[in-house]
């Protein structure tokens, strides 16, 4: 297989395997509710650590009515993120990175007003996704774009990791595309919703990892070369034997704040960078925002790898 769609196969496992357990802050829940996760597992209806009631979001009007059918959940205690997604589904923001890769193969370019006009379709499509949560940079994405916003206006300057989600998807598919400027079609792509310097900083390393490390670097010198400032791996190389709920949740927080959440999982996928299945079920464990450090962890990890075992194999051609 292509280390580069494998390395969008990964992704797309990763967020499946932790989806269950997105947002688990209290590892003794998770373990109590889940057990240790080394497959793909439904979520149960009630997420004992959920603030998916703090959230807030009202629609101004029909163009920003983006909760649709999960609005009722909002505001409720204990309502899973991704109560009604199946075992191996993906969250919301890997359901877009599918989309994305199929648009670019369809079009056989990235064109970033293409893809908002995608974006916004899908978004406001009824039953297009079946997520009750969605993330704060789609909510003030439409909250602009209903007060009358051009689509390339509607960004933020959030900071979070769930902004490389779609990173794995636009590397695998512009690589089949020849005359491609990966890295500068990324870095535009991301500051559509994610005007954020740090957010762009680790979509560029994070491309950079990916190219070398298909291209036949070892995934840990990859990490050296392209992400010493977010990670020292003379330091991880001292943390390797302590268990990772220390090293991600300790050393780095197990959150969505793209500062901590880069290098934990960069920590994670230098760890296990020849066990593709360790590093994912790893990553899973340790909680917090598991998903979304699941495009950095599974990408890495499956090109590094070049395969995918059967049982997390995503089998992404085209949707």
């Amino acid at each position: 297989m292509d280390r580069l769609l494998c390395a969008f196969e990964g992704s797309l496992a990763a967020d499946a395997l932790a989806m269950p357990v997105h947002w688990y802050y209290d590892r003794i829940a998770l373990k109590r509710d889940y057990g240790n996760i080394d497959t793909y597992l439904p979520p149960k209806k009630k997420h004992p650590g959920s603030i998916l009631w703090r959230s807030k979001y009202e629609a101004l009007n029909e163009r920003g009515d983006i909760l649709r059918e999960q609005a009722q959940f909002w505001g409720e205690k204990e309502v899973h993120y991704h109560q009604f997604l199946q075992a191996g589904e993906n969250t919301l923001n890997f359901k877009l990175a599918s989309e994305l890769y199929s648009l670019v193969i369809e079009q056989e370019k990235y064109d970033p007003d293409a893809w908002l006009d995608r974006y916004i379709l899908r978004m406001l499509q009824p039953n297009w996704h079946r997520d009750t949560y969605v993330e704060e940079y789609h909510r003030e994405f439409f909250t602009r774009y209903s007060k009358g916003k051009k689509p390339r206006a509607c960004g933020i300057s959030d900071e979070h990791i769930g902004g490389l989600a779609t990173v794995p998807a636009l590397v695998a598919a512009l690589a089949q595309i020849k005359n491609q400027n990966i890295v500068q079609n990324v870095l535009v792509h991301v500051a559509l919703t994610h005007k954020h310097d740090g957010v762009l900083k680790a979509a560029n390393d994070l491309v950079q990892i990916i190219l070398a490390t298909s291209a036949g670097t070892p995934l840990r010198e990859s990490i050296k070369l392209h992400a010493s400032h977010w990670l020292s791996t003379q330091k991880a190389a001292l943390w390797i034997n302590e268990n990772d709920e220390h090293v991600v949740g300790a050393r780095f927080s197990s959150a969505c704040y793209i500062d901590e959440a880069m290098p934990a999982a960069l920590y994670l996928a230098w760890k296990y960078h020849d066990n593709f299945e360790a590093g994912i079920i790893a990553n899973a464990m340790v909680g917090g925002d598991n998903c979304h450090r699941g495009a950095v962890v599974g990408s890495l990890l499956a090109a590094a790898a070049g395969k995918i075992s059967e049982k997390f194999n995503r089998k992404v051609i085209i949707n």
